[in-house]
């Protein structure tokens, strides 16, 4: 089956001008274009494209995808390649779920001191305390 680029947008959520973006930026060399020149997508597209997707989302830069994306299109010699790449994405992902996961036990925190029944109490004496080490300063 083949797609629009209007399809496309719609199906993966990506708006046309992104779509366009990322042709030109090196990272479709596997759509085609019929006799008009229009692009042309397929199913086995569409799973490249939710790939690239995958690695924008996680924050892989655009040079490094258009990488993949070479190796990808370079067939099976590049699976050694391919593997380090991702692998290299994966330690940056999992440092920002660590980075993430810290973010987030601080927000509880706040939420356990603003949802307590002391919560005035609370902010009061931090804003005392604040005061205090702010004048022993000077």
């Amino acid at each position: 089956m083949t797609y629009t680029i209007k399809e496309v947008a719609a199906k993966v959520g990506l708006s046309i001008y992104t779509l366009r973006y990322y042709d030109k930026a090196g990272l479709l060399p596997f759509v085609l274009r019929d006799e008009k020149g229009y692009r042309v997508f397929t199913d086995s597209d569409l799973n490249l494209l939710h790939t690239i997707c995958c690695l924008k989302d996680t924050g892989m830069k655009i040079d490094d995808i258009r990488q993949y994306i070479d190796y990808v299109m370079a067939g099976a010699d590049t699976v050694a390649q391919r593997s380090e790449l991702l692998t290299a994405q994966r330690q940056k992902v999992l440092a920002q779920q660590k980075q993430l996961a810290a973010s987030l036990q601080e927000i509880d925190y706040k939420l356990r001191i603003y949802n307590s029944p002391q919560a005035a109490e609370i902010i009061e004496l931090e804003q005392a305390y604040v005061a205090q080490e702010k004048a022993s300063v000077f």
